[in-house]
């Protein structure tokens, strides 16, 4: 009689079923591609690995977090695979030099593996090869190490300083397709000429994005896209399709 597999992860904490799922690939493969464990000893590709996946998870806001998170755990860190937890500086070391074509290539690596359970029935019906999404969010840090962004002082008296991450999302597939991180103060435009996109395809950004030589070419490659108007844009309507008659206002409640 065949075990219940309904069962089979009783016992397992979630975390390590996410790791099985990454185990699933051939993650020393892509070290071995990517020399990733070159100079490290201890702290392997698959312990950096983990040891984000534990941050990220465990909403830590610092890597002295994450360790001491870790460290707290005890006897635990078997069930990861991991002996003892990784020491700070250790684990900092790694974060700065470790090549990210690895996590990068493993990214992409586990999209492709489990593209089938990935939801797409969404694209019934749609004329669009691809529907994509962009979008970025900052990480604020302290404006003498980056350059900060805006001309005027925001109501602490400081400029907004530190990372913007721009990405570019799959709308069908809900994951990411292209990450790009620049300094707080470069324009939302500059990342639109990182992408390569193919005809046919919708692709969805506000209008910080804004940027009239790309908006041709992508009409000139068949490449559609959806934005809001600048304020200060001058434009002449060449034919309207549907008339509002609805006008603004409070809504009028029902008795």
């Amino acid at each position: 009689m065949s075990k219940n597999t309904e069962l089979k992860f009783v016992g397992q904490p979630i975390f390590k079923q996410i790791l099985n799922l990454i185990d699933a690939v051939n993650i020393q493969g892509l070290v071995r591609k990517h020399n990733s464990d070159y100079y490290y000893k201890a702290f392997r590709s698959r312990t950096h690995l983990i040891t984000m996946l534990f941050g990220i998870l465990s909403r830590c806001d610092s890597m002295t977090e994450i360790c001491e998170g870790m460290r707290a755990l005890g006897g635990k860190l078997n069930h990861l695979g991991m002996k003892s937890a990784p020491a700070k500086s250790t684990a900092c070391d790694g974060l700065r030099n470790r090549d990210n074509r690895f996590f990068d290539d493993l990214y992409f690596t586990l999209v492709k593996r489990y593209q089938s359970f990935l939801s797409d029935s969404r694209t019934f019906g749609l004329t669009f090869r691809e529907v994509l999404l962009i979008d970025s969010t900052t990480i604020r840090l302290f404006s003498d190490i980056l350059k900060g962004v805006g001309r005027n002082p925001k109501g602490d008296g400081k400029k907004k300083g530190g990372l913007k991450v721009h990405m570019l999302i799959d709308a069908v597939q809900s994951v990411g397709r292209f990450i790009k991180i620049t300094a707080a103060k470069v324009h939302d435009q500059k990342f639109l000429k990182s992408l390569d996109l193919i005809s046919n395809s919708m692709i969805v950004f506000d209008r910080a994005y804004n940027d009239y030589h790309q908006f041709a070419e992508w009409s000139q490659q068949q490449v559609f896209f959806v934005t809001r108007l600048k304020k200060s844009a001058v434009y002449r309507v060449n034919e309207v399709t549907r008339v509002h008659y609805r006008k603004k206002g409070p809504s009028k409640s029902t008795p």
